[in-house]
């Protein structure tokens, strides 16, 4: 008479049904709750399988991962199977996912005009005594997808690297930019090399089809916008 073991373990299965082996063919939706607990447990015991292990906690449980998740670690581990580690991991993946649920999706900040970009941008620029340079990233919505720092200076003026600039914005997958950089003097007229600088960096955008929208200047009484003076 042929005898046959009861329990099979995962490295038995067909490769399709191993856990690890199916998200990776298969993508994450394709496991059920029990095979990405068995993922995060890893082994079962001599007697089950991970997957068996994992069924029979969420029957536990009513099979509801909102009770699993307020299981306590010597809850966990009075299963047979699950030790102190793995407990804390089951613990944290189902945290993890509790507060993925309770962040709201970032609303972009949208930018129509100047006065957008300065309302952004003021609360960095404004009370230094020293010059900062600053660009705004945007999508093709025309939305800020980021804010970065490009340089810090002296109280006369500071230096911005254009290949700097659009390497930065092309790590973003930036559709355009708008510049900005602060006068501690308080001056709002641009300066000679100001006038420069941006010409020099919208020509170079063009060429990259990143399209440099404004520059602002921003001081604690206002903020000058080449976009809207016809500079740029």
């Amino acid at each position: 008479m042929v005898h046959y073991e009861n329990k099979i373990s995962i490295k038995s299965w067909a490769e399709e049904d191993r856990p690890r082996e199916k998200l990776s063919s298969q993508g994450r939706r394709a496991l059920t709750d029990a095979e990405l607990i068995a993922i995060l447990i890893g082994s079962g015991s001599r007697t089950e399988s991970a997957v068996e292990l994992s069924k029979r906690m969420l029957h536990h449980y009513d099979n509801d991962l909102n009770n699993l998740s307020k299981a306590s670690i010597s809850e966990l581990s009075r299963f047979k199977g699950i030790g102190e580690a793995k407990a804390i991991s089951i613990i944290a993946a189902l945290e993890i996912g509790r507060r993925r649920n309770d962040t709201e999706a970032k609303v972009l900040d949208e930018i129509k005009g100047s006065k957008d970009a300065y309302n952004i941008l003021k609360r960095f620029l404004v009370d230094l005594n020293h010059e900062e340079f600053w660009i705004l990233l945007l999508n093709r919505g025309g939305k800020v997808i980021a804010k970065e720092l490009i340089s810090k200076g002296g109280l006369a003026g500071t230096v911005a690297d254009p290949k700097i600039i659009f390497n930065i914005a092309l790590q973003h997958s930036a559709a355009s930019i708008m510049l900005a950089h602060n006068h501690p003097s308080g001056q709002l007229k641009p300066s000679q090399l100001d006038i420069d600088l941006t010409k020099k960096i919208a020509n170079a955008g063009r060429m990259l089809d990143i399209n440099v929208l404004d520059h602002l200047i921003v001081t604690n009484e206002g903020f000058y916008s080449f976009a809207d003076e016809g500079i740029i």
